[in-house]
């Protein structure tokens, strides 16, 4: 995150508060979790789709998790891999705005650093989401040790879409 940028900004029209009921007439809250991968952008533009065509609110969230390789890895600047991370959220603030705008859906934008389940888990408990939106893992090792969707669709207290 940039520094002075906010860790939440919203977009697009307000939406007007309802009282909270889990599944009953379609999502109201649809949350996204985004990192900059090809499936995760995938899951955002799905995220996004059905906001719109159920006139729910989008939260996208994106989690950036320092790893724990930076200083492992002999010469690994970790400043440098700290300004790729901002420079990735300032990128996709400026989608969700334009995205907020141009389909005229509410959309509440964060940016967390930590663990990224626990995060998503966080903010869909936060926005009382109806449902959790991510993309499925392109790395090898989580089909052993599992990845972040498997993760939420394991424990998770919400309906989860991955997208592949």
């Amino acid at each position: 995150m940039s520094v002075g940028a906010p860790d939440r900004e919203e977009y697009g029209p307000r939406t007007r508060p309802l009282p909270f009921e889990r599944g009953t007439d379609g999502p109201r809250v649809v949350l996204a979790g985004v990192d900059g991968t090809r499936t995760s952008e995938r899951a955002g533009s799905y995220a996004t789709g059905l906001a719109r065509r159920q006139g729910a609110a989008l939260v996208v969230v994106f989690v950036s998790s320092a790893s724990g390789l930076t200083a492992l890895v002999p010469g690994m600047d970790a400043g440098a891999v700290q300004r790729t991370h901002d420079e990735l959220a300032d990128e996709l603030r400026r989608e969700c705005r334009r995205g907020a705008e141009e389909w005229g859906i509410p959309l509440t934008f964060l940016c967390r650093r930590g663990d990224a389940y626990a995060e998503l888990c966080t903010a869909a408990d936060e926005f009382q989401a109806d449902m959790v939106v991510v993309g499925a893992s392109e790395q090898a090792g989580h089909r052993l040790v599992g990845s972040v969707a498997t993760r939420l669709v394991r424990t998770g207290r919400w309906p989860v879409v991955v997208v592949p």
